[in-house]
């Protein structure tokens, strides 16, 4: 659907998102009208900002603009709306444009990165996810695993390193680069390392351990 038409309040899922994603997004999102950004590209040609940036804020509108997800277990929810806006950089840096606004006053934005990852603008910039179907999908499997599991364990700071990923595999689907998923015999366990790399600050790591999952609950998409 695109940006700039009038939204359905009951999301369609975007192509290509796992199944369990799909599902989240079509029963716990609600997707809110948009003006689009279209409107606006001559203007921000005018000021510099090349055109392929434009086209890729549209892109990214057309699939995730206006849609309202439920909060993040993390990073106080995430965005808001799901929502571009001017892109900002430059030829030697590379482009990025904001991914949508904050929930509450905080130190970082979400952002889409020069390669498409979907990451926080920190004291630097650091990428959480290859992309923003990542991001959706691992609220998606948060979501899963925390209405599963017997026992959800939230572990802070330095104890995060200490942490036994042996026998663990990662999940694919969430595209995890700082922020990463990984599925054990009987749990799944979320690594939220954002944070703590943006500001470098150790003491930011966090991990929730979901334990005592059966087969559905270790896949379940």
């Amino acid at each position: 659907m695109r940006a700039d038409t009038a939204a359905s309040p009951v999301p369609v899922a975007p192509a290509g998102l796992s199944r369990r994603a799909r599902r989240f997004v079509e029963m716990n999102g609600i997707r809110v009208p948009q003006q689009g950004i279209r409107r606006h590209r001559d203007a921000w040609i005018e000021h510099g900002v090349p055109a392929s940036e434009i086209d890729r804020a549209a892109a990214f509108q057309d699939r995730w603009g206006g849609l309202a997800l439920p909060p993040a277990p993390f990073y106080e929810g995430g965005p808001r709306i799901l929502d571009a806006d001017c892109p900002e950089g430059s030829a030697a840096e590379g482009w990025s444009f904001p991914a949508g606004s904050c929930r509450v006053s905080m130190a970082y934005g979400f952002m889409i990165g020069p390669d498409g990852a979907f990451g926080i603008d920190a004291y630097h910039w650091t990428p959480l996810h290859a992309s923003a179907d990542g991001w959706v999908e691992s609220l998606a499997l948060a979501d899963h695993a925390g209405r599963w599991a017997r026992t959800v364990t939230r572990i802070k700071g330095k104890d995060v390193e200490s942490l036994d990923l042996h026998g663990y595999e990662p999940v694919p689907e969430v595209q995890g680069l700082t922020d990463t998923w990984w599925r054990g015999k009987d749990s799944l366990i979320a690594l939220y390392r954002g944070e703590a790399i943006g500001f470098d600050a150790p003491q930011c790591l966090e991990a929730h351990v979901y334990g005592g999952l059966d087969e559905w609950g270790l896949h379940g998409g």
